[in-house]
């Protein structure tokens, strides 16, 4: 199995832990904040679902204009963008090329290229980095008076299927 083939095996296994994550939010609460310094759970949602559309025109374009993604619309609306653009990046990075995958991409922030790697790097590092937020929001989800769903494994509230 190469690299990409993992990463891919990877990002199908995760996806629906992500979505699960974001529409256990509750609506109410999505402003929530554990600190002033912290994101809301909304902002939260739609970084995600704003992570996963700059992989895919990484793919696409090997070069990614990052801007923090507004949290408009709420937290369906985020978990539908999230589906969304996690279906367009699993099927964008199972068909790349062995060569497109290992060429340098970038990643651009306020401008200045914030991050330079072989695409298949960048790849793994925006999926890690996802996975972090996914779990930083995770902990939102029961001071909110929600349920936290099964991840890995059963949760407290959830014993998983």
């Amino acid at each position: 199995m190469t690299n990409q083939e993992f990463f891919v095996q990877r990002l199908k296994a995760e996806a629906p832990a992500f979505v699960k994550v974001v529409k256990a939010v509750p609506a109410e609460r999505a402003d929530y904040r554990p600190h002033p310094k912290s994101r809301s759970a909304a902002e939260l949602a739609w970084m995600l679902a704003g992570s996963a559309t700059s992989a895919v025109t990484l793919l696409e374009k090997h070069r990614a204009d990052w801007s923090e993604p507004k949290a408009n619309g709420g937290v369906a609306t985020a978990a539908a963008a999230l589906e969304k653009a996690q279906a367009q990046l699993l099927e964008r990075a199972a068909r790349v090329d062995k060569n497109a995958w290992e060429q340098e991409a970038e990643f651009v922030m306020d401008g200045h290229v914030a991050w330079k790697a072989p695409l298949g790097e960048m790849m793994w590092g925006l999926l890690f980095d996802a996975v972090h937020h996914r779990g930083q929001l995770s902990t939102y989800i029961r001071p909110m008076g929600g349920k936290v769903p099964s991840i890995y494994g059963p949760s407290a509230d959830d014993p998983g299927a």
